[in-house]
């Protein structure tokens, strides 16, 4: 049996960009798959009364995090831009994924989307930054059209409704069977899982 980790991420989260990029290489070295699983934090949001990220919600909570974001980003070199507005709309992103059905494209589209939003600082939705992003992982222009598509906008809203079913409160989250890690770091502890099962 192949050993596999889920990795739920949610384009607007900070947290999911550094595990996007770094999630592959620890994955390769421990003999493990990566199932890429978009989901939307705004409905589990609002389930617990928040109608924004907590982060802006909660100044110093904000604050922190943004300056931990430039300390880990430096630490592993990553470069890093504050996106603005914040958070970003990944509706769009989301739902692209969905239809990517190959995971190393679906994954090299994800990582495009983040390096677009927290290096390069566009709006991840923006159709030519979306259309940029597919480029990069060898798909055509024309699937942004699959955006619109009913089965993939009910697809994204399953996903989330899946999320929220297996305990994902927040993003990144990451699932070894049904054990639940969350936050980036807690990514190795859920690669080390995976890799013993």
């Amino acid at each position: 049996m192949q050993r596999s980790l889920q990795f739920w991420f949610e384009f607007a989260s900070t947290y999911s960009y550094l595990s996007a990029m770094r999630i592959e290489g620890l994955a390769a070295q421990n003999g493990i798959t990566i199932e890429w699983h978009p989901f939307l934090l705004g409905p589990i949001f609002a389930e617990q009364g928040w109608d924004n990220s907590p982060f802006n919600i909660y100044p110093a909570k904000g604050r922190y995090m943004w300056r931990d974001m430039e300390r880990l980003s430096a630490q592993r070199d990553l470069p890093f831009t504050r996106p603005d507005p914040f958070p970003q709309n990944g509706l769009k992103a989301a739902r692209l994924t969905l239809t990517i059905e190959a995971q190393a494209q679906r994954a090299a589209f994800v990582r495009a989307v983040y390096a677009a939003e927290f290096v390069d600082g566009l709006n991840i939705s923006d159709d030519r930054v979306l259309i940029n992003c597919l480029s990069q992982a060898s798909l055509p222009a024309a699937t942004l059209t699959r955006c619109q598509d009913p089965a993939i906008k009910a697809a994204l809203i399953e996903q989330t409704k899946i999320a929220q079913a297996k305990g994902v409160f927040g993003a990144p989250s990451f699932l070894v069977g049904d054990e639940l890690f969350w936050g980036d770091d807690r990514l190795d502890e859920a690669v080390k899982l995976a890799a013993e099962i």
